[in-house]
């Protein structure tokens, strides 16, 4: 409602409250959007929870601009200066509800009146509420992957760790031998010199 007249009202489904960033990209909207639909936090038919989205069930969706979402605390004071510009974030509002429209069906996606102070009531069931983010618009799929598999190399050698005789666990370390840990990199032996 704005100004006490409702302007927008959904039955059963999501209820969107959309915050955007000052580092938030025209890329990132498809991913948000796929998110947004597919997210399964409804029934099936034989009462299993989290088992359909709100496509599978043809419910609809209410989105929200919401700068708000942007607050970062000063102490007790909110600051709102990583929330994108008015002006920037009502084209990019409008662009991930054409999206939204695009991907799904346009008379089930309803949304406010960006810009203007708004009374939302919410009936959340659950309730529950989750939240989303945007993947970092400046990481590269490529670097992402690379990262990811440094990761898998490091938690292979972690699984290793494990697996050595108990004997070279426990043999005393020679100060003098270069390939003996310090202790510096998580060497938990309690045979350490003082």
């Amino acid at each position: 409602a704005v100004g006490g007249e409702q302007i927008s009202s959904i039955g059963r489904g999501i209820c969107v409250l959309l915050g955007i960033s000052l580092e938030d990209t025209h890329k990132e909207v498809e991913h948000m959007v796929r998110k947004i639909l597919n997210l399964r936090v409804f029934e099936d038919e034989s009462g299993k929870h989290w088992s359909k989205s709100v496509m599978d069930k043809q419910y609809e969706v209410l989105c929200v601009s919401q700068f708000t979402l942007q607050c970062i605390l000063k102490g007790n004071k909110p600051d709102y200066h990583m929330a994108m510009p008015a002006e920037q974030a009502e084209s990019f509002y409008n662009s991930f509800l054409d999206q939204l429209k695009k991907a799904y069906k346009p008379e089930l996606i309803k949304d406010g009146k960006f810009g203007a102070y708004m009374q939302v009531h919410i009936q959340n069931d659950g309730p529950v509420t989750i939240e989303l983010e945007s993947p970092a618009a400046t990481v590269d799929p490529k670097q992402l992957t690379k990262l990811e598999k440094q990761q898998q190399r490091k938690e292979k050698t972690r699984a290793k760790v494990p697996s050595e005789s108990s004997r070279e666990r426990n043999a005393p370390r020679n100060k003098d031998d270069p390939s003996a840990s310090s202790g510096a990199e998580g060497d938990v032996s309690s045979e350490r010199e003082p």
